[in-house]
């Protein structure tokens, strides 16, 4: 089964995020836990924690197909102690956030070296701080999102993704989101079917189908290889139809959450329409 949908607002409260996902024909969504741009936001009332539970029943959202995102400020691969420290804090915060909420995943971009130490030991510290926050929390899986390759960021390829979960110690609260734009962007291609198939060979060799937990379905407003993270909507970029086609017929995408971030938001509703036609849903 395909689960499809979009990072939606939470305008008003959390409460409101799977309300606005069922509105659009989503049958997964994104969302933040808090304001993605602040280091700390006010504690979660039990009002609030009921009132999202409720919603999320009620729209008929299983947790395992809500795809939170965690905060654009943290950097567990910062070399800087202290400002790692601060990262450590706020992300343990967002895992504990979606326990609260009920959810089972929390996706995060691995983080930076910011040209200060080896790519090598940047993945240490990311894994170290992985390995610490999964010990102070419970039921939240971390995911991992690849990059698009842009600056001194981690992730953009999947020998980064497979080196932070060998150096994981609890591997089954570990798995991958793949975002079709990072991926494109990072060097690997989708532009035809045989394309398709090597880059997802690639990923299985390398990190393994077991790990998957979510996707990011983006197109992108940059060329291949272009290392740039630029999202468009479905067929307006240099990602063909042909690769978003492919995700949704292979079953090896199926039972996961596939998130639109598309640029236009008012057309998600048709996107989404068109992604469960591609997957005969």
């Amino acid at each position: 089964m395909k689960y499809i949908g979009a990072h939606v607002t939470t305008q008003g409260g959390v409460f409101n995020a799977p309300v606005n996902a069922k509105a659009i024909g989503a049958t997964a969504f994104a969302m933040f836990t808090k304001n993605q741009r602040q280091w700390q936001a006010p504690a979660y009332t039990d009002e609030t924690i009921t009132k999202f539970r409720e919603a999320l029943a009620e729209c008929g959202y299983a947790p395992e197909v809500v795809l939170p995102h965690d905060g654009y400020l943290i950097n567990m691969g910062n070399a800087d102690a202290a400002k790692r420290k601060r990262s450590l804090d706020a992300f343990i915060d967002e895992l504990t956030r979606c326990q609260q909420l009920g959810l089972t995943l929390l996706n995060m971009h691995p983080g930076s070296h910011l040209r200060e130490i080896s790519e090598d030991d940047c993945l240490t510290l990311i894994s170290d701080c992985i390995n610490h926050s999964l010990e102070v929390t419970e039921g939240v899986t971390v995911v991992l999102e690849n990059t698009a390759g842009q600056g001194s960021n981690m992730g953009y390829c999947f020998e980064h993704l497979a080196t932070i979960i060998e150096r994981v110690d609890d591997t089954s609260r570990i798995g991958v989101c793949l975002d079709t734009c990072h991926s494109f962007s990072a060097g690997y291609d989708l532009r035809t079917e045989e394309a398709c198939n090597a880059t997802f060979k690639a990923f299985d060799d390398i990190v393994g189908f077991e790990y998957l937990r979510g996707m990011h379905i983006n197109d992108s407003k940059t060329p291949f290889e272009s290392r740039k993270d630029r999202h468009h909507s479905l067929g307006e970029g240099s990602i063909p139809m042909t690769a978003f086609e492919y995700i949704m017929r292979d079953p090896r995408f199926d039972d996961i959450p596939l998130i639109l971030e598309t640029v236009d938001d008012t057309i998600w509703p048709d996107e989404i329409k068109m992604l469960k036609g591609f997957a005969g849903v």
